[in-house]
């Protein structure tokens, strides 16, 4: 499925360049290392806690569902979500969030990532998330999967307590790119060479970037747009079965 979301001419171009580095291996978290969406785990345990209200859960309910959809104003949601930790110490939102991972979202790591990050670990590909969720969340993937980095949201901190605004971009769409290309000019990365693993269609932009895009269990406007272009869909919801086409 080499190159099936190119745009025309783009794979053509970056052929004729001088590639130095060495590619990478990209992954989204939500639905694709992760068989579920981190961010409705989080609401219901901060309503649990009583650190949000009724309105902010539905809320951010809602704004799930445009992520989804692709129909979203980012930068509005994640003003919205940064303002119930306005104020908050980050050291206290760090150990928040390890708890909350460790104790309820871990259990959902997808179980066939396993053989696809071990091929490449043993290729000698860089294994880096690229995530829109936060930082402390990317942490303990990094953890849980043996990752070597992470790429994520930056949550902006005065004092090192959180202003409720973030560094741009944010990590979503074109931002993954912006993201994902600083970080290989930075460490000597292929990022024409490198694969990207994705279930979502708000990834295409990153998709189209790089050589090797994979779509992986698909939300249905990412499946009909693989199914348009061609290229297999993956499923990482049980061990094994995958070819290793890395």
């Amino acid at each position: 499925m080499r190159g099936h979301f190119k745009r025309d001419g783009d794979a053509a171009r970056r052929e004729d360049r001088r590639r130095s580095g060495r590619p990478a291996a990209f992954f989204d978290l939500d639905g694709t290392l992760l068989t579920v969406n981190s961010g409705r785990l989080w609401l219901r345990r901060e309503r649990r806690n009583g650190r949000i209200n009724v309105g902010q859960a539905l809320k951010g309910i809602m704004f799930l569902g445009l992520y989804r959809l692709g129909s979203i104003n980012i930068e509005r949601a994640m003003s919205e979500a940064l303002e119930t930790v306005r104020g908050e110490p980050e050291e206290r939102l760090r150990r928040w969030t390890r708890e909350w991972y460790w104790e309820e979202v871990a259990s959902f790591g997808a179980p066939g990532a396993a053989a696809v990050l071990t091929a490449h670990r043993a290729a000698g590909h860089p294994l880096v998330l690229l995530t829109s969720s936060s930082p402390y969340a990317s942490e303990c993937a990094v953890e849980q999967f043996e990752l070597d980095d992470y790429l994520s949201t930056v949550y902006e901190l005065d004092n090192k307590r959180f202003t409720g605004r973030v560094v741009p971009p944010i990590c979503y769409g074109a931002g993954k790119v912006e993201k994902a290309e600083a970080y290989a000019r930075d460490h000597d990365i292929d990022l024409d060479g490198s694969w990207f693993y994705s279930d979502s269609a708000t990834d295409l932009p990153m998709l189209e970037r790089v050589a090797r895009p994979r779509v992986v269990h698909p939300d249905p406007r990412l499946r009909r747009e693989a199914r348009r272009r061609g290229g297999p869909i993956l499923d990482w919801a049980a061990a094994g079965g995958e070819p290793m086409d890395l």
